[in-house]
């Protein structure tokens, strides 16, 4: 007898599957558009404003790459703004014609948010989330929500509701999560801008694994009204909304775009600061002075990271930037640690719940991380938040006092790895402390494509990773990891992070650093 929950599953998958045939069926024979080479939103709006594309054509050629479904009302949005532009002579807004897809948490009214949540089938949201309703009416086309883990807790994509997303070099591999379903659509160019969530890396970790760009703002900087979420209601190292894309200047659009519309009259949590586009610019006139961590502390980076962190270093340093070091001791541990306490501060109670209303499997991760600890008390809670204040003081002191020994001037932004590895085979991806000590600092950080591995320039990594003598468990699996031939050909990303509330700063040096890379 089939278990009520892959009834249910069985029949979502077959609905998105004859919404995709419906598609085919009637628009497969238009002609294509040639969207790659329409790949930024910028180049859209000229493309969109010379008459060379018609929004509609647009969005018919990036449907044919997706297997999601809200086709219908992305075309019937496309030809809305083509008659107003036919009318008015004028775009909607300054997001006209870009589509977009969204991790499926993000809320669209008639359609459903499963967190990868069997019993989240069949509940349509009835209205949208607040950045969805801000798109829209800046003229973008949500054509498709995207894959995401159960209970979205995870750095892999996997679900029993939807099943696994793979990554579009290697199958076996993963995509990285939480938002691996936005960055596989991306990287097989089925939308230009694809939105994600991040709380411990969610946006970065599938940027880095796939060759994309990616920002993870600071919390209150975008709206997350109405973005539905595991453990909703816990604040204390909250999640955030940010954009991905194949390209630096993608990111800078959207953002822009939302901070300028002033989402903060529409979420009570959103901040009132204005796009500040003199300190966008300032941090691109003038040389940098860029820290650099290279290490952890507690996972070595796999050869083939090192090299492309060095190689980054290289090119900005004869670019005329100052690179210092980033010699946080312990103090990136336990930002961790105080961070793990609070994935499991309610006894994994907001996790089983969900999975107990569709009656659903656990997948084995997220079993493991709602069994991990016990409910803690509110005066317990109490001290885990000033353990975390504490540890931001510390934080925020040690990057004030990070200078160059040569100029004397406070360091700009800090240059990190994205992860200890590069994509990895499905279910092994464990350490993810390169990125999540900036959600507990609330640090704002872009992910961006610096290098490949490469059996070539690598060549002496296997011998290297031998002879190497793990400090700790969790460095001993990711040296269990590394494989060179499997990894050949993997994107490596980099991460630039500012100081908390620094859209502007961090998006213009992620320019910087990107301008070196493709220069050089």
């Amino acid at each position: 007898m089939v278990p009520p929950w892959l009834h249910t599953a069985t029949q979502k998958r077959q609905l998105r599957d004859a919404a995709i045939q419906r598609f085919i069926h009637v628009h497969g024979a238009l002609p294509a558009v040639a969207s790659s080479a329409i790949d930024d939103v910028d180049d859209i709006l000229a493309a969109v404003s010379s008459g060379t594309v018609t929004t509609t054509e647009l969005c018919t050629a990036y449907i044919n790459r997706l297997t999601e479904i809200l086709f219908d009302d992305a075309l019937a949005k496309a030809r809305e703004l083509d008659r107003f532009y036919e009318e008015h002579g004028r775009l909607v807004g300054p997001l006209h014609g870009v589509p977009m897809t969204l991790k499926d948490q993000f809320d669209v009214k008639g359609y459903d948010s499963t967190l990868g949540y069997v019993g989240r089938a069949f509940k349509p949201a009835s209205r949208d989330c607040v950045i969805v309703a801000m798109l829209q009416r800046m003229g973008a086309v949500i054509i498709a929500k995207s894959n995401l883990p159960q209970s979205i807790m995870w750095c892999e994509t996997d679900n029993p509701l939807w099943g696994l997303t793979v990554h579009p070099k290697n199958p076996d591999f993963t995509p990285g999560g939480s938002s691996g379903g936005e960055g596989a659509l991306l990287a097989l160019q089925g939308s230009v801008v694809g939105w994600g969530t991040d709380i411990g890396g969610s946006i970065r970790i599938p940027s880095h694994m796939l060759g994309l760009y990616g920002l993870k703002p600071s919390s209150t900087r975008l709206p997350y009204h109405g973005v539905s979420v595991s453990t909703d209601g816990q604040e204390h190292v909250p999640s955030v909304v940010g954009p991905m894309s194949r390209n630096v200047d993608s990111l800078v659009a959207v953002t822009k775009a939302i901070i300028e519309a002033r989402p903060y009259e529409e979420d009570p949590k959103s901040c009132p600061l204005p796009w500040r586009g003199e300190v966008f610019a300032d941090v691109q006139s003038r040389p940098l002075v860029i820290a650099v961590m290279r290490d952890d502390g507690v996972v070595k980076l796999h050869p083939p990271v090192a090299r492309v962190l060095e190689t980054v270093l290289s090119k900005l340093a004869k670019a005329g930037h100052e690179i210092v070091p980033w010699l946080p001791g312990t103090l990136h541990q336990e930002c961790i640690d105080i961070f793990d306490q609070y994935y499991t501060a309610d006894g994994g109670e907001d996790i089983r719940r969900d999975v107990a209303a569709g009656g659903e499997p656990f997948i084995p991760h997220v079993e493991a991380l709602v069994n991990k600890g016990k409910p803690i008390s509110v005066y317990a809670y109490w001290q885990l938040n000033k353990q975390k204040l504490s540890a931001q003081k510390r934080f925020l002191d040690l990057w004030s006092s990070t200078k160059s020994p040569e100029s004397g001037k406070r360091m700009d932004i800090l240059l990190a790895p994205v992860m200890p590895h590069s994509a990895v085979p499905h279910r092994k991806c464990r350490w993810v402390g390169y990125t999540k000590v900036f959600n507990v600092v609330d640090y704002p950080s872009v992910a961006l494509p610096a290098g490949l591995v490469s059996k070539e320039l690598d060549a002496g990594a296997s011998e290297a990773m031998a002879e190497y003598e793990p400090r700790n468990a969790l460095d001993e699996w990711n040296k269990s990891v590394f494989g060179l031939d499997a990894m050949d050909g993997m994107p490596i990303g980099v991460q630039v992070i500012a100081q908390r509330l620094e859209e502007e700063k961090v998006l213009g040096a992620a320019k910087v650093v990107d301008k070196v890379l493709r220069e050089t």
